[in-house]
């Protein structure tokens, strides 16, 4: 898991590594302050020799001017390592999830990936600042002051390791009941982070059903969560100061004891005892090694806190996507044939049942495809294995003439265009959501796309016409002027296959004929696949599938059903009687 997390540090090593090397420096001279302290007071202060304290001062003052000067730059290179971390590994996780089949993308829910991105990341940067500049520090500094203080009196440095084994243990117990807290609070955070975004989507609905208090009360219950498990486990983080602090001035009180009756009984002579300077040094060591070691617990503190936040990191960075392109891929699809071949599809290897069910189908370039069936019937499902959204368990599906495993991924799906049921619009103008399909196309382009999906009128309605700005998600624009924003969106493409997954349920029936005459009459080479609920919209389809629960109940067209298909005439009848009433 580090090396993984490791490979994000890139440009930033030489920063990483100067921040350990003025750390040590850093280290060495604070060390050397309380040596020279003991000097001024045995050599200088204690005889009365001002030479001694003039020369040893100078030497204090440098030692203390190198030392902020090492300790500054320190803090400069570690700041500029971690924010450079950080920003690569959120980079290469956003990287990563871009390359995700739609199988992997299920594995993750949207407000996991953004908490992973944000608050575990901030968290692993953190821990990263800390090691590479506290966790190198205070091991130097506790080693150089041992042996400094082992160099004045032995017996005396013995007391801190009396201590070392109440310490250790005690981080370890604190460590082990803390982690589980830390990891279980993230994975809440995600859940927190998804009520709050699908709140935010809904709002409208929210408004509409008088359904706020219910979802403050979703949020208060989350949150309660988040406090409970947080609460718990700063409350066992907490243990570690009284922990140090024990350790801390437990030895400061035996050395001190200890000490005082070393100088009285050789009457303050270095040569038959410990002397006066000696002994301050001594504490001043005892200081260094003990706030060491609260450096060290208060790394440890934040590494139990990121270590569930790397952890998390670490899964997405190695989730790696289920469909790739094979060696030598296909770079041209010759035109829009389809063909499936004894296909069978579930979403998950452990599931008890395929979605789809032995689908046999053959298509013809050019042709006009109707898809009918009730909800939970797998139309979206059987159109997601054109493009290779996801890949079928079993069975074949062809796009002109060849195997879509053949193709190159990015080749198949510039051929196919899919305009999915929650298609979105992205913040900027009308232009640049049009433009998606194909960047460099003309304004002429755009408008021309437009047309045919019968969204140029409404545009040019609009004070800014093109230039109007959809806001993030489109909530700006009605529902079927989105969905007509989206079609123009993939013709744009100019593709071999079109699928519209129910693509025109938010406008009426007229537009909704406008634009399958526009596409029969300016794309007739083009292979188009329409997912629909109304009959209208598919019964001059060329041919008409009829599914029921994954499997083809009954294909052919709109009179061949009509006759053989139970299924297709009770629908048909129902929809043409509903018309009828309403009348």
């Amino acid at each position: 898991m580090i090396k993984k997390l490791m490979q994000s540090i890139r440009q930033y090593k030489k920063s990483t590594i100067l921040t350990p090397v003025y750390v040590a420096l850093e280290a060495v001279l604070d060390v050397l302050i309380p040596t020279l302290m003991s000097q001024l007071i045995d050599k200088g202060i204690t005889p009365g020799n001002m030479s001694e304290i003039i020369r040893i001062g100078v030497m204090l003052l440098v030692c203390a001017a190198f030392a902020l000067l090492f300790g500054v730059l320190a803090g400069r290179e570690a700041a500029e390592a971690s924010a450079g971390f950080a920003t690569n590994l959120r980079r290469d996780i956003y990287s990563n999830v871009q390359t995700f089949s739609f199988s992997n993308i299920d594995k993750f829910s949207t407000s996991s990936l953004i908490t992973r991105m944000t608050t575990d990341i901030n968290n692993v940067q953190m821990a990263f600042q800390m090691i590479i500049r506290l966790a190198f520090r205070a091991p130097l500094m506790m080693i150089f002051a041992l042996i400094a203080s082992l160099a004045i009196d032995v017996q005396l440095s013995s007391v801190f390791f009396a201590f070392i084994p109440i310490l250790a243990i005690g981080l370890f117990i604190i460590q082990s009941k803390a982690h589980v807290l830390f990891e279980r609070v993230f994975n809440t955070y995600d859940s927190l982070n998804n009520v709050v975004g699908e709140n935010l989507n809904g709002i409208r609905s929210v408004k509409a059903y008088v359904r706020e208090d219910y979802e403050i009360g979703k949020f208060k219950k989350i949150s309660q969560s988040i406090f409970n498990d947080f609460s718990h486990a700063e409350v066992i983080i907490a243990l570690n100061g009284p922990l140090m602090q024990l350790c801390v001035y437990g030895s400061m009180l035996l050395i001190g004891w200890f000490g005082a009756h070393q100088i009285i009984a050789s009457g303050n002579n270095e040569t038959l005892g410990l002397s006066t300077g000696e002994l301050t040094s001594l504490i001043a060591y005892t200081m260094q090694i003990l706030m060491s070691l609260m450096m060290l617990s208060f790394v440890f503190v934040m590494i139990v806190i990121s270590r569930a936040s790397a952890e998390r990191i670490n899964e997405v960075l190695n989730e790696t996507t289920d469909i790739k392109n094979p060696a030598d891929p296909l770079k041209e699809v010759p035109n829009g044939d389809i063909k499936f071949s004894g296909v069978n599809f579930s979403y998950s290897k452990n599931a008890d049942k395929n979605v789809l069910q032995n689908i046999n189908i053959s298509i013809k370039s050019g042709e006009t495809i109707g898809i009918l069936g009730g909800t939970g019937s797998s139309k979206s499902s059987l159109v997601s294995l054109i493009p290779r959204l996801y890949d079928t368990s079993e069975g074949d599906v062809e796009v002109g003439g060849r195997n879509v495993r053949e193709y190159d991924l990015e080749v198949l799906r510039d051929s196919v265009a899919v305009v999915l049921q929650k298609n979105v619009l992205f913040s900027g103008t009308i232009s640049d959501n049009i433009r998606w399909g194909n960047e460099g196309a003309s304004d002429e382009e755009v408008r021309h796309v437009c047309k045919l999906a019968q969204a140029d009128g409404f545009i040019n309605e609009f004070p800014d016409g093109y230039d109007t700005y959809i806001e993030q998600g489109g909530t700006n624009v009605s529902g079927g002027q989105k969905q007509r924003l989206c079609i123009a969106r993939a013709l744009l493409k100019k593709p071999k296959i079109l699928i519209l997954d129910d693509s025109t349920s938010a406008v009426d029936t007229k537009t909704d004929a406008l634009i399958r005459q526009a596409f029969a009459k300016e794309i007739p080479d083009t292979t188009k696949i329409i997912i629909a609920q109304r009959v209208a919209s598919v019964e001059n389809a060329d041919k008409i599938i009829v599914l029921d629960d994954g499997h083809i109940a009954a294909q052919g067209s709109h009179a061949e059903l009509m006759e053989t298909s139970d299924i297709y005439r009770e629908v048909y009848e129902s929809q043409v009687k509903g018309a009828s009433d309403d009348e």
